[in-house]
Formats: C-alpha cells, structure tokens, sequence
C-alpha cells in the first residue's frame, strides 16, 4: 500500500491556477498565430477571445480566492 498525501484546498487552487494561466498563455499565442493569416476565420477568432476572457475571470476569482483579506 502506498501512501499519497492529499492536497489542500490552496495546493489544489494554485494548481488549477497554473494550469488556468497555461491555457490562457496557449490561446494568446494561438490568438495572435491566427490574426496574421489571411483566411482566418473571425468567427473562430471570436470564440478564442471568448475562451481567453472566460479564462481570465476564472484566474481572477481563483487569484481572489487565495489572496488573504487584510483590513485595513
């Protein structure tokens, strides 16, 4: 038997949030390959930014979440 530690709740966030920042990363770059071809689809341009912005509010309430409230 072997025994695997298991993660808390903030690994766990960090994790997802490294990941979350990875894919926004790969869409940016796949964003701007597609802008410089000609026969592009603006559509499918379209739906990238999309995934891209929904992506970035996810990194955001992830970011929010792991950020301690200090009172000021």
């Amino acid at each position: 038997m072997t025994f695997q530690p298991e993660m808390n709740h903030d690994e766990i966030a960090r994790t997802r949030l490294a990941v979350l920042r990875r894919e926004h990363r790969d869409l940016d770059e796949a964003i701007g390959a597609l802008v410089v071809q000609p026969t592009a689809s603006s559509l499918t341009l379209q739906r990238l930014k999309k995934q891209k912005l929904a992506l970035k509010d996810q990194i955001a309430r992830l970011e929010d979440e792991l950020t301690p409230d200090i009172i000021a």
